[in-house]
């Protein structure tokens, strides 16, 4: 694997500190290298979250990027707070369950997807797993991980919750499942749209 960079952003209190963490330990599993840098707004609840994540098979030189490889923004106010770390090779994710300003969206993409997980996770699922069909999507989007590692990663973070009620495991597993399969559609449509 090459370097690999992604920026995930949301609002305090949505999990993607979590989903990066998760991510890292995951890779550390498989003996990747990777570097997880947190960036909090003013506020841990009510302000944008932002999380830089590196994955490499080789040691990881820089700990900031300009652009990510992909760019995950599950908030309205996340999307003007990330574009710029787009380019023409960027996967650029939002959550399609938010109205977005067309002009807020980047100028520069590789592709540009929308990944209903907000919906899927109030409708089909539970609002608490929404991020964790987020860490699917970017798995099945960049394959930083593989989907063992990851389960047993989440499983590690969330063993106390597991222990306590056992059917929150599966919900989870189901929620990462869904949202890888979710991110490897959107591509399939994409390459078929190509063609």
């Amino acid at each position: 694997m090459s370097l690999l960079r992604i920026v995930l952003a949301g609002e305090g209190g949505q999990g993607v500190q979590s989903i990066a963490e998760i991510l890292a330990e995951a890779a550390y599993n498989e003996n990747k290298q990777a570097l997880y840098i947190p960036n909090f707004g003013l506020e841990q609840r009510g302000g944008v979250s932002i999380a830089f994540i590196q994955f490499s098979d080789q040691r990881i030189g820089a700990p900031k990027f300009n652009k990510g490889d992909v760019v995950i923004a599950l908030s309205e106010r996340a999307i003007p707070r990330t574009a710029h770390y787009s380019g023409p090779e960027t996967l650029f994710v939002y959550d399609a369950s938010i109205q977005v300003d067309e002009d807020l969206l980047p100028k520069q993409a590789k592709k540009i997807i929308p990944i209903a997980a907000l919906d899927t996770a109030n409708n089909k699922l539970h609002p608490r797993v929404f991020n964790v069909i987020i860490m699917g999507a970017v798995i099945g989007l960049t394959g930083a991980v593989s989907f063992e590692s990851a389960k047993t990663a989440l499983e590690h973070k969330l063993a106390a919750k597991f222990e306590k009620d056992p059917s929150l495991r599966d919900l989870n597993f189901e929620a990462l499942e869904l949202g890888r399969y979710m991110a490897e559609e959107s591509l399939k449509e994409g390459a078929e749209a190509n063609a």
